[in-house]
């Protein structure tokens, strides 16, 4: 997965006007105590960031 597929993902899943908010602070002990950007930017596989935030948001199977 892609940076740009994670971000349209989380875009699509939370809209348009709170996804990026959301990425921002959003705290999440699976990342480490980082919030999405913060564990993309130290590096974290965006496929990875992605299991842990479909967890989070409780996503249907068909969003894995």
């Amino acid at each position: 997965m892609r940076h740009t597929e994670l971000w349209a993902r989380l875009q699509a899943a939370l809209g348009t006007g709170y996804y990026q908010v959301w990425a921002d602070t959003f705290v999440m002990s699976d990342l480490g105590g980082r919030t999405v950007t913060e564990a993309l930017n130290a590096g974290v596989e965006p496929k990875q960031v992605w299991a842990v935030v479909w967890r989070v948001l409780e996503l249907p199977d068909r969003e894995r």
